[in-house]
Order: C-alpha cells, then sequence, then structure tokens
C-alpha cells in the first residue's frame, strides 16, 4: 500500500469513525428538534433507536411531559438522574414530572411527592446556582407548597434574592407572584411591570402582564396587554411564543376569541416553535376555538393535525368532531 493510498484509507477511517462516534449525539439533536417542533411521535421513535442515555432519558421525559403522560415522564426523568446525578437540568425536569404526579395525587401520596420535588428542585438549585429556571421553579415550590414538605413564603424571597443577580426578569416576576398571593395587588402589578421594563423580549412580559389583569378581572386593561405582545412577537420571531401565550390569556377571559384564533395560527405558521407551547397542543386549541366559531371543518382540521403530531395526545383526542 503507498503512502497515499494509505494516508486516503486513514483519513477516511478517521472520518468514518468521527461520524458513527457523532451519531448518537447528532440523533439526539434531532429528537430535540423534533421536540421543539410539537412532533412528539417523531421525537419519541427517534429516541426509541438510540442507546439509552442520560440525555436520550431527559429527552424522553420532556416529550410525555407535553402529552401529560406524568408518569412515564417520572420513570423517564428518574433514569437520567441515576445515570448522571450532577446534572442540573435533569434534576429540574425529575421535580417537574414528580410535581405534575403531586397535583394529581391523594393526599397522602402527594405528601411524599412534595418532599420529593423540593429535594429535586434544591438539588437542581445545589448542582447549578445560576440556573435561572430551576431557582424559579424552587420559590413556585416555595410559595406555594404547605410547610409540611418544605414550603415557605421567607424561603422564596431568599431565592428572589438570588435571582437578583441572575436574572432580574425572573426575579421581579417572582416578586409580583409573592405578592399577588399575598393579595397585594398593587405591589404585584409594580414587579410585574418592572419585569417589562428591564426586558430584552418584552412580549412575554406583556403577557405575563395581561395574564395578571385577566386574574384581576381588568378585561379592558387585559387587552392592550395583548396587543402590545403581540406587536412585539410579530416583529421578533423569536418571541413567537408570545402569541400561544396571549392566545391562552384570550381564552381564559372568553374575550376576543376570533384574535385568539388569529394567534395560535400566527404561532403555528411561525419557525420558531418550542416544547413550552407544543404544536398540537395549539392545533387541539384552535381546533377548540374554531368549533366554538362554527367552523367545524376548520376543527376537524386542526385535531387531525394535533393528532399527527401525538397520536396519544388525549385532549385531543376526546374532541368529537
Amino acid at each position: 500500500m503507498t503512502a497515499v493510498l494509505r494516508a486516503s484509507f486513514l483519513l477516511v477511517a478517521t472520518v468514518s469513525i468521527a461520524a458513527w462516534a457523532q451519531a448518537p449525539r447528532n440523533s439526539l439533536a434531532g429528537a430535540n428538534a423534533a421536540l421543539q417542533a410539537g412532533e412528539a411521535d417523531r421525537a419519541l421513535a427517534m429516541l426509541s433507536s438510540l442507546p439509552a442515555s442520560a440525555e436520550s432519558h431527559n429527552l424522553k421525559c420532556r416529550v410525555f411531559f407535553t402529552l401529560n403522560q406524568w408518569d412515564a415522564a417520572a420513570s423517564e426523568c428518574a433514569q437520567a438522574v441515576r445515570m448522571d446525578g450532577e446534572n442540573s437540568n435533569y434534576h429540574l425536569w425529575l421535580g417537574r414530572a414528580l410535581g405534575e404526579k403531586a397535583d394529581r395525587a391523594s393526599f397522602l401520596s402527594a405528601y411524599s411527592l412534595g418532599k420529593n420535588v423540593r429535594e429535586e428542585f434544591e438539588e437542581s438549585v445545589r448542582e447549578d446556582p445560576r440556573n435561572a429556571e430551576a431557582l424559579a421553579d424552587l420559590a413556585e415550590f416555595y410559595y406555594s407548597a404547605p410547610g409540611v414538605v418544605g414550603g415557605g413564603t421567607s424561603k422564596a424571597y431568599d431565592v428572589a434574592s438570588r435571582l437578583d443577580k441572575v436574572d432580574p426578569v425572573r426575579a421581579h416576576e417572582l416578586r409580583a407572584r409573592l405578592a399577588e398571593n399575598d393579595k397585594d395587588y398593587g405591589a404585584a402589578e409594580r414587579e410585574f411591570r418592572q419585569a417589562l421594563a428591564v426586558s430584552s423580549r418584552p412580549a412575554f412580559q406583556w403577557m405575563t402582564l395581561a395574564s395578571f389583569y385577566q386574574r384581576r378581572g381588568r378585561v379592558t386593561e387585559m387587552e392592550p396587554a395583548v396587543e402590545s405582545g403581540m406587536k412585539i412577537a410579530q416583529r421578533d420571531g423569536h418571541s413567537s411564543v408570545a402569541l400561544f401565550d396571549g392566545a391562552s390569556v384570550l381564552t381564559k377571559a372568553k374575550r376576543d376569541l376570533d384574535l385568539a384564533a388569529k394567534l395560535l395560527a400566527a404561532y403555528l405558521a411561525s419557525p420558531t416553535k418550542t416544547e413550552e407551547a407544543p404544536a398540537f397542543v395549539a392545533h387541539t386549541r384552535l381546533a377548540r376555538l374554531m368549533a366554538q366559531q362554527g367552523d367545524m371543518a376548520g376543527a376537524r382540521r386542526e385535531r387531525a393535525a394535533a393528532l399527527e403530531l401525538a397520536h396519544d395526545y388525549r385532549p385531543a383526542q376526546e374532541l368529537k368532531y
């Protein structure tokens, strides 16, 4: 074998080995892309063909989470934590899945699960003290959970001080929710507006403020807030999930359902969907709105689109059109 042929063979072999080594990660990236696009069935199919890893289990957990399959989500996230107990996000997602189970459990089961949720959120923060999502979720647990499982408003305020240095927007939103929880609605509104003032992506904060107005029954202020968020999201493609949020606010308030449907359609047409607002959920909600408006053909079309992405998504299965 000549030196040139040997060098060529070595190059091809090296490239092939590198490609083989990267294939699982590339496939994981593809599965994550499918998850973000709301393609639950495709994401699960891709993940099922891969070797088991902490990352693949975490991604499966998150897919099941979007499908409201909390037992399956918790099981997959627990496996991710067992395989890599030092990953902050794996603990965070296990805490979230266990939290959803706790919300639907009997009293005794909820007590046990509640302690596990706290432990997972606290461990997530220990592994990465700058994980803003973990800090926010831990604070939400503290102010909403009873003291018997480790809740406590003072603990949530301590987390808010830590968030100030990591994510000021989340810190203001946390203080707003704490004030709202204490029925200090003036302070809550001021904090939500502070979050809006310091945000680099204000479309989200407009929708958060609109949601506050909706909860307070202040619909004449809610609707302009939704419109402000909508205008920004239409200009900033990275804020498109705010359109989904705005549609949720209007639907809960039973106001301007035509605009709510348009916001969902705009979100579904955007190239930057996310697992926070799964496309199959948006299709399902749009189907309901179309049915309410008398467009049964459109409702059937949206239901079919949801089930094409996630055939096991029960809310879409249960629609009777």
